[in-house]
């Protein structure tokens, strides 16, 4: 197999180590040989000689039909094997691939020239080494060895080219047209096998490819991102296209950072930015491998040297292996394969195959490679001695997988070699069996088995002794982990058995946090913190009902967030907490997107006694001056306000959610936050007014809270209604500042600052939505009323409903003199006489009319169903207007529930009022809870199920159809008494005063 100068030769084959796949091709394949050697006298020789060459071309041609197919288009290739070294006629077909991104007179090649002249060498190389490598010639390491050398060539000349031609079309300007890559900034990375020189018969190669932005040859910095991009598209269709000369390599970029949105090509700096802060374990042992292959190689190795300390950390890295380990079974979910079985066993990708050899050195690598830079070679085999030589394995166990990784290869190769195609898996038949047991030098299937199986089982022993130890992130269920590109499928079975629906999804989501897509886990200790919070997060998200929904609310929370580390930390060190999140997640989409909108909400959730107890009213009024007290400006003022209210009321929220406050406390909490903040406001706007305007001689200002506002009922979310009145001295003129204004200007201005101050939207949100149609003349009206003209207004021209909405009127800010004397005024409008008849029949009609123009939409419309939240205030309110005419109205502003229990005793018997009662705690209890937790009409056919859970547990009813039954049953009971009360009327325009 030698010639006379020691080079290995085709035709001096003293054995043929294989025989024919079928004794029948045998005279069919001689017939074709000898027409191809007239043109080759050289193989007309061997073929009339019978030397064993010719049985090696019989049976290769026999076993392999692309080696036989591409015989006559490589007969040149194939005479020359006969008498000249397999080493020789390689280097002129690379020197020629070299060769074929520029003409003779140095110009840029056409793409299609160069493609052709590349596919010509790869056919010829393929062709020269599959002969040798079934011949004996050259084992596996010589037969990767050249296939890799065709790559790093064919890659090369192809970014040549790229160069070149862009140069030429004044793209780019290179300082030698004749060396286009040198000193071009342009970094081309072999990665895998390409890079550690090991690619197999009919391997892809993955690149991946960085640029300078700073280097000479580029003209317009602003241009380069989509030029080196087009680029690199051409790149992969010149290697990659099939053309009537085949294909030269299929090409992959998919290895370069976060390549789901990132372009083919990347500048350098955001490069290593990247792995310094988002880069994954398996990216650092992708990198292992990776080589400077074209384009320019001083920047290349320059690049991988800036990621040394990424790829090998200075500390002992057993973190490592649990996420390499979990690209193993990673790559046996996606290829499917199980126990060892050589019949369809895939030998790279299966257990005992080519791959746990590869992870068997990489993670020690990764562990080790830090501290000893004797550990950083690429080549699997030279890795296996220096474990060795470095005592991390014993010289058995290299020894062992060094002869199991070649004696893979080798039949990786002839699997490929039969039709040149991407596979590594064994056939399922006998008789393609026997083929590839015939390729490997084996007489029967029988043998060829037993061998294999030997092999992989050694592998896999030795793989999973290194794992023993391995530190898994896993649960009680099985394993958690999230790495790589692919799905593990042990997390997939984990993710199943927590509760998760789909589970591919939600470890997609959970690979995103790791990529670092989101501003929340771009740091490495945030990532950290989260992967530890992993396993208890799914356990209880799982716990929940559309748990898969509730983790992809989760995830838009944590898209939004500013940062993660103090919330993870937070998490980790208040389990209860992350319960609390979950309920969130999985029952308010409201709560979800206040707290992805403004994180900081969640600094209240610090406090312990959290869901111990309500804050008094002093102790929220206290932190608000402290919180606003250190603004200097107006706007930031309001700002903090905004941010104060958006936290309160979260917080109260949150209790309600949990169930640490009822409904009706609910009620009173969310006003009382309310109340604050207005007089706080009211306080800003005054000042600002002052400074503009002056004052007013006498000026005095109230705000008046309306409807729930007034009654202490306000839900999350609600509406305020507000009436602002004023007072001033009779003689009072124009305000007394640099601007002066009459008093009715003065006091509208003021009022119009207040709703903008309330409800105008800012980064921070809204503090409150403003409805001022309850004052005098509704819209109509001036939007603020001197305290006589209101009292007038209320005594002589408001209708019954007005003074129906003024039971529930409260000073809830501004001058106390005036507050006093606006209560006396509504004590008064409340306290005159009513004709009983009129007033019921002025509040049945007011209800016909609401009924008319506002219908229920279900019964789930507890506010407006007959029998509803609005029956209820409307008795209510009868009451106190009843209640009036013959003794003062209750003292103070009650809410609801205290008139019905205070006054009802005179109207209801004490059934009734209990029943009343009942309704409203029930539909206020429900009410609360949907408010919270979504915008917009309850429908429990499209409502998360954790909501469906909350509304029970408002309702303390088993089920939703149970809730439902005593809605109807209470809903019912109450419009028997409001009908009984106020009759029933059809809607005119009777409710005047």
């Amino acid at each position: 197999m030698q010639d006379e100068e020691g080079a290995a030769v085709l035709g001096a084959l003293k054995t043929c180590p294989i025989r024919p796949f079928k004794q029948a091709d045998v005279r069919a394949i001689l017939a074709d040989l000898r027409d191809m050697a007239k043109s080759a006298p050289s193989l007309k020789a061997a073929l009339e000689a019978e030397a064993p060459v010719r049985d090696l071309l019989v049976a290769a041609f026999s076993l392999s039909t692309y080696l036989r197919d591409m015989a006559l288009p490589c007969i040149e290739t194939l005479d020359a094997l006969m008498i000249r070294p397999l080493d020789a006629i390689l280097a002129e077909a690379l020197t020629a691939a070299r060769d074929a991104w520029k003409t003779a007179e140095g110009k840029a090649a056409s793409d299609g020239e160069v493609m052709a002249r590349l596919r010509r060498a790869k056919r010829q190389v393929a062709f020269a080494v599959g002969l040798a490598d079934l011949g004996g010639l050259i084992d596996g390491r010589q037969a990767t060895a050249a296939l890799s050398d065709l790559a790093d060539t064919a890659v090369a000349a192809t970014i040549d080219h790229l160069l070149l031609s862009a140069h030429e079309a004044g793209h780019l300007r290179l300082s030698d047209p004749g060396a286009p890559s040198e000193g071009s900034g342009l970094v081309v990375l072999g990665m895998g096998k390409h890079g550690a020189r090991e690619l197999n018969y009919s391997s892809d190669i993955d690149i991946v490819v960085f640029y300078d932005p700073d280097a000479a040859i580029i003209l317009d910095e602003e241009k380069a991102p989509e030029m080196f991009a087009r680029l690199m598209r051409r790149l992969v269709r010149i290697l990659q296209e099939r053309s009537g000369d085949g294909y030269c390599f299929r090409t992959d970029l998919r290895l370069r950072p976060d390549p789901g949105s990132t372009p083919l090509a990347i500048p350098v700096e955001a490069a290593l930015i990247y792995y310094e802060g988002r880069g994954q374990n398996w990216e650092r042992a992708a990198y292992i491998k990776a080589r400077p292959v074209a384009g320019d190689i001083r920047a290349g190795e320059a690049f991988l040297r800036e990621l040394v300390p990424f790829v090998f950390r200075k500390y002992l890295d057993y973190a490592a292996i649990a996420d390499i380990h979990s690209i193993k079974r990673q790559i046996h979910a996606h290829k499917g394969h199980g126990e060892i079985a050589v019949k369809g066993h895939n030998i790279k990708l299966g257990r005992g195959g080519i791959r746990e050899i590869e992870f068997f050195v990489q993670t020690q690598q990764l562990i080790a490679g830090g501290r000893m830079p004797e550990l950083r070679l690429r080549g699997t085999e030279a890795m296996l001695a220096a474990l060795a030589k470095a005592g991390w394995i014993d010289a058995e166990t290299a020894r062992e997988l060094t002869e199991s990784y070649w004696f893979l290869r080798d039949v990786e190769h002839r699997i490929q070699m039969v039709a040149d195609e991407q596979s590594h898996t064994l056939p399922e038949s006998e008789a393609e069996l026997k083929r590839i047991a015939y390729m490997a030098g084996f007489a029967d299937t029988g043998t060829f088995s037993t061998v294999l199986s030997r092999i992989l089982k050694t592998v896999e022993r030795r793989y999973a002794q290194l794992f023993e130890q391995e530190r898994k992130l896993s649960g009680e269920g099985g394993n958690l982990v999230f790495t790589g590109q692919g799905d593990d499928p042990d997390t997939l079975k984990t993710l199943e058995s927590l509760g998760f629906e789909r589970p591919a999804d939600i470890s997609r989501i959970i690979r995103t946090w790791h990529y670092g897509r989101y501003r929340a886990t771009q740091s490495v200790e945030a990532r950290e913190r989260l992967t530890e919070l992993t396993p208890e997060l799914l356990r209880v998200f799982g716990q929940s009902k559309r748990a898969d929904e509730a983790l992809a609310r989760f995830d838009s929370f944590l898209s939004g967030l500013p940062a993660g580390i103090q919330l993870f930390s937070l998490i980790a060190s208040n389990p209860p907490l992350l319960k609390l999140i979950v309920n969130i997640m999985s029952a308010a989409p409201r709560l979800a997107d206040i707290i992805a909108a403004r994180p900081h909400v969640f600094d209240g959730m610090l406090d312990p006694r959290l869901l111990a107890e309500l804050p008094t009213r002093e102790e929220t009024r206290k932190r608000l001056a402290s919180f606003v007290g250190g603004a200097r400006h107006y706007e930031e003022k309001l700002d903090r306000l905004r941010i104060f209210a958006a936290e309160q009321r979260f917080l109260i929220g949150i209790r309600l959610l949990t169930g640490a406050i009822t409904g009706e406390r609910a009620g009173r909490a969310f006003t009382a936050v309310a109340d604050l903040v207005i007089e706080a406001a009211l306080a800003a706007v005054l000042q600002e007014i002052e400074a503009a305007h002056g004052r007013i001689e006498g000026g005095r200002v109230a705000v008046l809270g309306m409807g729930k506002l007034g009654s202490h009922e306000l839900t999350d979310g609600s509406d305020v209604d507000l009436i602002l009145l004023y007072d001033h001295a009779d003689d009072a003129g124009d305000s007394d500042g640099a601007k002066p204004i009459d008093a009715l200007r003065y006091f509208t201005r003021v009022t119009q600052r207040l709703i903008a101050a309330l409800s105008a939207p800012t980064a921070e949100g809204v503090l409150y939505a403003v409805d001022m149609r309850l004052r005098p003349s509704g819209n109509k009206g001036p939007v603020a009323t001197r305290l006589g003209a209101f009292a007038k207004y209320q005594r002589e021209e408001a209708w019954t409903w007005e003074h129906m909405a003024l039971t529930r009127a409260r000073v809830i800010a501004g001058d106390a003199a005036l507050a006093e004397a606006t209560r006396a005024t509504i004590a008064t409008v409340l306290a005159a006489g009513r004709d009983p008849a009129q007033l019921a029949g002025d509040v049945s009609e007011m209800r016909a009319l609401i009924e008319t123009e506002k219908p229920p939409r279900d019964l789930w419309d507890l506010k407006l169903i007959a029998g509803g939240l609005v029956d209820i205030e409307f008795i209510a309110q009868f009451l106190a207007l009843s209640a009036s005419a013959a003794a003062p109205p209750v003292a103070g502003t009650p809410s609801t529930g205290e008139l019905i229990a205070k006054l009802g005793a005179a109207h209801m018997t004490s059934e009734e009022t209990d029943r009343v009662q009942e309704a409203l705690a029930l539909f206020t209890e429900i009410a609360q809870i949907i408010r919270l937790c979504i915008d917009g009409h309850f429908d429990p056919k499209e409502t998360p199920a954790g909501l469906i859970d909350l509304v029970c547990r408002a309702a303390d009813a088993p089920d939703l159809r149970a809730a439902e039954a005593d809605i109807r049953r209470l809903s019912t009971t109450v419009r028997g008494i409001f009908r009984r009360l106020v009759g029933e009327k059809k809607a005119g325009r009777g409710t005047g005063g």
